[in-house]
């Protein structure tokens, strides 16, 4: 696995499946608030000028020199759980995110939320 802020480096750059498909660019990190492990990114699809951020598993992501490869397949990405290009995630959605890959999701011990962005 790699360090969140080694991954936020590559922000811009493709996201490719396991194929090598490009689903899309990376746009940002969302992290494990108890772990601190980068566990989302979200890549941004769709028409330049507008388009939404889907969220992907970084599960054993791996980074080449152009690109960063996810172990989600191209279509799985585009039908993920999006949010507006100027969006924010809101804490009601993150069950869903895990839910949709088939993830388990638990709050933090005090309630709080899973996921933060950076």
């Amino acid at each position: 696995m790699f360090d969140v802020d080694d991954i936020r480096e590559w922000r811009g750059q493709s996201v490719v499946d396991q194929e090598g498909s490009k689903i899309g660019s990376l746009e940002g990190v969302y992290f494990d608030t108890s772990t601190d492990e980068a566990v989302f990114a979200t890549v941004k699809v769709g028409l330049v000028g507008g388009g939404r951020l889907v969220f992907v598993p970084l599960i054993g992501a791996r980074v080449a020199p152009k690109h960063i490869r996810v172990m989600t397949d191209k279509k799985l990405a585009k039908d993920a759980p999006s949010i507006d290009t100027d969006g924010e995630l809101e804490s009601a959605a993150e069950p869903g995110i895990y839910s949709y890959y088939g993830l388990a999701y638990e709050r933090g011990a005090g309630g709080e939320r899973r996921l933060g962005r950076r």
